[in-house]
């Protein structure tokens, strides 16, 4: 099993008043993806941080291998989402994989 940990943070030119459904549609369509990429196990996305973080958005996924992770990366459906939901409105990407 491999973990896929993905720390963002939002572009500052974001109204706050925009923020709310962005992150909601990020959460929603990323977490859509299980069921539909092959190897990929579970996903979590924390839209709701405290005070104290220093990103806004956070990503825990776990895929069945390594291989797996790399047919995540470019699968159609996950570039899809990125492209639509995520790279758009964001700046900044942190990652970790790391093997469970």
């Amino acid at each position: 099993m491999v973990k896929h940990v993905i720390l963002w943070k939002l572009k500052d030119s974001i109204e706050k008043n925009e923020k709310k459904e962005i992150l909601a549609n990020m959460k929603n369509n990323l977490e859509g993806l299980v069921g539909i990429v092959p190897g990929l196990v579970s996903m979590n996305i924390v839209i709701a941080p405290l005070d104290s973080s220093n990103a806004d958005v956070m990503l825990d996924s776990e895929l069945e291998s390594e291989e797996a992770l790399k047919g995540y990366q470019t699968h159609p459906s996950h570039v899809e989402v990125a492209n639509t939901y995520v790279r758009p409105f964001t700046e900044l990407r942190l990652c970790m994989d790391y093997e469970i």
